[in-house]
């Protein structure tokens, strides 16, 4: 069980939180989640109703504890508006299960010693800045690299190419969302037999998965 503080303009914390088995706290303003934020193992920030709020709620915390574990409650429809200036451990769009809530709260509470990333064949070492193929090494630019690491950290979460830019380009990136799809087709030519880890969504963008399924 965890200690979710959970910061609202709502006079009740987040309908979902209710569902889990965490001791939850509630707050209303970037005040009273900064008199509780040492005793909290996440923050669950509300941007249902007010994005900028949630925005300033959220880089004001982190300005005050760099360690953090921060998770958005977003609308679907501003996803493509989030970027590393948010100062965000991760995000949980409306509407989604309690157990992909739960599932993203748990991830961010458990030991964060850990900075290798396994899926099958392929292994990231995010201390050395390493991957491996198969125990081969895998010849990666940054922005590939960058890429792979962040669909790894998300496995079976659909990603759409507007997050994709804003997380691992950044906010500040003017290219189209085509730029996406070239270097997840490069990354994928260097995967090779295991290209099928990163999945198409059609329509939508890409989920990093260890089964095979049909691509664009």
């Amino acid at each position: 069980m965890a200690r979710v503080l959970c910061i609202s303009t709502r006079s009740t914390p987040v309908e979902t939180l209710s569902l889990l088995s965490h001791q939850v706290t509630l707050a209303q303003s970037s005040e009273a989640a900064l008199r509780e934020l040492d005793s909290c193992d996440v923050a669950v920030v509300d941007a249902r109703d007010d994005l900028a709020w949630a925005r300033s709620v959220a880089t004001t915390l982190r300005a005050a504890r760099q360690e953090a574990a921060l998770l958005l409650l977003v609308p679907v429809n501003a996803l493509a508006l989030l970027s590393r200036e948010w100062g965000l451990s991760d995000f949980v769009a409306d509407g989604s299960e309690p157990a992909e809530f739960d599932a993203r709260i748990r991830l961010l509470v458990r030991p964060q010693d850990a900075e290798v990333l396994v899926a099958g064949p392929i292994r990231i070492d995010e201390a050395a800045y390493h991957a491996t193929l198969a125990g081969d090494p895998l010849d990666l630019t940054y922005t590939e690299f960058e890429l792979l690491r962040y669909l790894m950290q998300h496995p079976g979460r659909v990603l759409t190419r507007e997050v994709l830019l804003s997380q691992v380009w950044g906010y500040d990136y003017f290219g189209g969302t085509r730029t996406v799809d070239v270097h997840v087709r490069r990354l994928r030519a260097k995967l090779g037999q295991y290209d099928y880890y990163i999945a198409t969504v059609r329509n939508v963008g890409y989920r990093f998965t260890s089964a095979r399924e049909v691509r664009e």
